[in-house]
């Protein structure tokens, strides 16, 4: 699979104990590349909502690193910690009928919200898609929200997304899976726990620029793109606002 089609982060501040990107940049570099698939359910007739994708797509990145078969000596452990190991990259495809059909019989997990459905895999060598992914499309995956979103409730985890920079539909679900991964790693068992128990409630949002520019210097975690599609390298494209992590800035 061409890197042009990989969402990725690079460097990381501020990352928990148990995240790879406290390793050495050179370990990731040279460790072998893994990707972890996401495939968003567009039927041409009646598309997801954008936002509702994005949060959704973030919600299953969490049910897998949470899901037990990910854990420990589980069946998809292994593959978990290799993806970890290196740099971590999401891909998100999309697909219909037949081909979501056929997504569903790869071993994975279906996150629901309102109406979006994104199917997460466990991850895959960079170069070793199964093929009933591989011929999935990556471009084209445009979404509109039909009304603005909604004021999100206080106390939920929100993915502030930079004003600044435009990015496809497709783009901007990995970047929200980046995020949520990022505040995963730095919450406590207890913190992870309770969220879980939520459903893993959380809020994509697209932050106002002054706003954006309070929550750069929150010390909250940042995911930085690799740069390899559609925006610059280095840019800032997602902040992970969870109350428990900014209760301890």
């Amino acid at each position: 699979m061409s890197s042009r089609n990989t969402h990725e982060t690079t460097e990381v501040p501020a990352v928990g104990a148990d995240s790879p990107f406290r390793r050495e940049r050179i370990a990731r570099d040279e460790a072998p590349q893994f990707v972890l698939p996401l495939v968003v359910r567009i039927e041409k007739a009646d598309p997801p909502a954008r936002t509702d994708a994005l949060e959704t797509a973030a919600r299953a990145v969490l049910v897998l690193l949470s899901d037990e078969r990910s854990l420990g000596e589980g069946e998809w452990a292994g593959a978990v910690r290799d993806w970890q190991d290196a740099r971590i990259r999401k891909v998100v495809r999309r697909a219909r009928g037949a081909e979501w059909r056929k997504a569903q019989t790869l071993p994975g997990v279906t996150v629901h919200g309102d109406a979006a459905e994104v199917r997460v895999f466990p991850p895959v060598p960079l170069d070793g898609w199964p093929k009933e992914l591989a011929k999935l499309q990556v471009s084209g995956t445009d979404l509109d929200d039909p009304e603005p979103a909604g004021p999100v409730e206080p106390g939920i985890p929100v993915l502030w997304l930079n004003p600044d920079l435009e990015m496809s539909a497709g783009k901007a679900m990995a970047q929200a899976g980046h995020g949520a991964q990022l505040a995963w790693w730095e919450l406590t068992r207890a913190e992870r726990a309770l969220w879980q128990a939520s459903g893993f409630r959380l809020a994509v949002r697209t932050a106002p620029r002054e706003r954006w520019a309070e929550l750069n210097g929150s010390g909250l975690p940042v995911v930085r793109d690799a740069g390899f599609t559609e925006i610059a390298p280095g840019s800032a494209t997602v902040i992970a606002d969870h109350p428990a992590l900014r209760a301890r800035r």
